[in-house]
């Protein structure tokens, strides 16, 4: 029986606050790196943290690019958080320049040094856009980042930060993605969490 929910364990970051969020809304989320346990899943997670390079040198030491990519071509739901809604666009500036996944068009920048703002951004932003049933436009998620996706054609979430209008959620078909961190938003982040499980 395949699992309904899968965090990909890609040997980076901790994934237990993403696990305990949907523990708390009655989903038990299975973290593996199997790619047969990822490609059988109902619905995948890649929770990001770290660098973008060691990111992709993970995911292809343990063979789970192609996987990624499987899954999304698959049509299964799949959400990214963080350096994992980053990982699905083209190209990033960090690591002196690193190509991503390629799943979504677009590119990855650094903050601009800008006096009074400090990178990486920490904190509470505003995000404007509709990004899920039970979360009002105009609501505040938690950040923790020193890059940024542009806004494209599949921006669906927008804030602001050292002058700059970035992509704070992206949608394309059954790929919903999030620079912020919703297990680290309170209510409103185990809302955007609710929808993906499809509990809303």
């Amino acid at each position: 029986m395949s699992d309904r929910v899968v965090l990909v364990d890609y040997k980076a970051g901790n994934l237990t606050s993403v696990k305990l969020a949907f523990e708390a809304l009655g989903e038990e989320a299975v973290v593996t790196s199997d790619p047969a346990r990822i490609r059988a899943a109902e619905r995948v997670v890649f929770p990001g943290v770290g660098a973008a390079a060691s990111a992709m040198a993970n995911l292809k030491s343990l063979g789970l690019e192609d996987v990624l990519r499987d899954v999304v071509d698959a049509g299964k739901p799949f959400l990214g958080i963080c350096l994992g809604m980053q990982v699905l666009f083209e190209h990033s500036e960090e690591d002196g320049g690193v190509d991503l996944l390629g799943i979504l068009p677009g590119k990855v920048r650094r903050f601009p040094d800008v006096p009074g703002c400090k990178v990486p951004e920490i904190g509470w932003n505003q995000v404007n856009g509709d990004l899920a049933s039970g979360v009002p436009d105009g609501s505040e998620f938690y950040f923790v980042h020193s890059y940024y996706a542009e806004k494209g054609p599949y921006t669906v979430g927008v804030t602001e930060y050292a002058g700059v209008e970035f992509t704070a959620a992206v949608r394309k078909g059954n790929v919903f993605a999030t620079q912020f961190h919703p297990e680290k938003s309170g209510r409103l982040g185990l809302a955007v969490l609710r929808a993906f499980v499809g509990r809303d």
